[in-house]
């Protein structure tokens, strides 16, 4: 179990701030998980100090010692995904099942990149000119600030927590307010390696305070961040002074293309599970369904069918698929967005009410809306909620054409027997994600994840990729001289 503490972790040492934060089960809101601390400037100030301190340290520890550290971690995530898991279902909302494998997939990601690690292997050139040799090698970027968000409040500061270690940086973590006691147990598992103090820091705290304190300062070599894009957007100006490095990981309005030769059934299904998996909080979920009007009735009813046989309950009971949305404040935008598709001559097929179940918590129905056209506001900004919206198509150009049309592409998916349209869809679809006959959610750990225009800034996340973010490329030319 975890130790029971809702501190801050800096420079190796559990610490309180000037205040603290309630944290409540969004199950069941008279469910209080936890008081946890909140840090303030001068918390940012020693953690970045503390970092910047053990790092060289870290770096010079070596690759055995880095890989055996992430291993422990990975393993140990592992082997506690039940535990873990459930303590992440009740606080964030999403179903134990989900909770677990989340958990399990962040000790994957240790793993991977414990391996990694071992990887250290650069490039030999020869110069034109005569006589000296040419080294290319990677080395730390220095100190890593780390903002994830509160949706995936493991596995996302996961991907980002173990290259950075891997590759010898060392790390300040600012996670979500809304979900501390999963960083809590990660951090604590962290704590338990032999690793010099302050290099993985945990800042918890509100971003108007913490986080600006954290991306604006000189003693931060590089930002990764996963958020909105007005957030994203706020960072990069901060960051900008200082020419800190940046990877950024935002908004998303994935669309997914049903085409007049898909499998209906089976589109459905990957639809439904794309859309309101998560209870529609994920950054990859299918929120623009770009039908063909040859099977767009058929495939509303199936959909709708399908959208309200799911189960909304606490994240807790067995068999809950959607759990609550993450907060009040969360459930009160879901629902003005589904007002303003209704003002908007959306028609609303099914869902989008608030429920009531056994526990008060932040219910609402997965919500189906038809008649929708890109050009709403539905359609255009990330509601990050269980809601999706159908729009007709008479092709698939004029489907592809559609779904190009956002400022957003992190992932996109087509379902169609076609080989062709499938192939032209890989080639053409503005987004970094593609899926072909699968849900738009649902991505592998060792390959590269991120996204074109607004969804994303900076290098990839994941697999061999992440080196590009968490290191600096160093060539060295070496003169050989005459042997004597």
């Amino acid at each position: 179990m975890t130790n029971g503490t809702t501190d801050n972790f800096i420079g190796g040492e559990w610490r309180g701030g000037q205040a603290r934060v309630e944290n409540v089960n969004p199950s069941d809101v008279s469910d209080v998980i936890g008081h946890y601390a909140q840090g303030d400037t001068g918390d940012v100030e020693d953690a970045i100090a503390a970092a910047r301190a053990a790092q060289p340290a870290w770096w010079a520890a070596g690759i055995q010692k880095r890989h055996d550290a992430l291993m422990s971690i990975g393993t140990e995530l592992m082997e506690r995904a039940g535990e873990i898991g459930a303590l992440l279902a009740r606080e964030e909302g999403k179903p134990l099942a989900e909770g677990k494998g989340e958990v399990y997939r962040a000790g994957q990601f240790f793993t991977y990149f414990a391996a990694e690690a071992l990887r250290q292997i650069g490039d030999f050139a020869q110069s034109v000119r005569p006589g000296i040799d040419i080294d290319v090698r990677r080395e730390p970027v220095g100190v890593v600030a780390i903002v994830s968000p509160w949706n995936f409040p493991i596995a996302t500061p996961a991907w980002k927590i173990a290259p950075a270690l891997a590759f010898g940086n060392a790390v300040v973590w600012k996670p979500a307010n809304l979900t501390p006691a999963s960083a809590v147990a990660l951090t604590e598992i962290i704590a338990r390696q032999d690793l010099p103090a302050g290099v993985v820091n945990l800042v918890m705290g509100p971003g108007r305070d913490v986080g600006s304190a954290l991306v604006a300062h000189s003693g931060v070599d590089a930002i990764s961040f996963t958020g909105s894009v007005e957030v994203g957007r706020g960072i990069a100006a901060a960051a900008v002074p200082n020419m800190t490095k940046l990877q950024m990981e935002m908004g998303s309005k994935n669309p997914m293309l049903i085409m007049d030769d898909a499998d209906l059934d089976l589109a459905a299904a990957h639809a439904a599970g794309a859309a309101f998996g998560g209870t529609g909080q994920k950054c990859t979920a299918a929120s623009r369904l770009i039908v063909h009007e040859a099977v767009h009735d058929a495939f509303v009813e199936k959909l709708s069918a399908a959208a309200q046989a799911l189960s909304v309950g606490h994240a807790l009971e067995e068999g809950t698929q959607i759990g609550p949305v993450v907060s009040a404040g969360q459930l009160a935008q879901n629902l003005a967005y589904i007002d303003k598709g209704r003002a908007e001559g959306a028609e609303l097929i099914c869902g989008g009410a608030r429920l009531e179940r056994a526990h008060e918590g932040h219910y609402m129905s997965p919500a189906v809306f038809a008649g929708t056209r890109n050009d709403m506001v539905i359609n255009r900004e990330e509601m990050f909620a269980p809601i999706t919206c159908v729009i007709r198509a008479g092709s698939y150009g004029e489907a592809l054409a559609i779904a190009n049309d956002s400022e957003f592409g992190l992932t996109a998916g087509i379902m169609t027997r076609s080989l062709s349209r499938a192939n032209h869809f890989r080639a053409n679809m503005r987004a970094g994600t593609l899926m072909v006959n699968l849900p738009t959610a649902g991505t592998d750990y060792h390959v590269p994840f991120g996204g074109r225009g607004a969804s994303s800034y900076g290098p990839r996340e994941q697999g061999q990729y992440a080196a590009e973010f968490y290191t600096t490329v160093k060539t060295a030319y070496v003169a050989q001289g005459e042997p004597e």
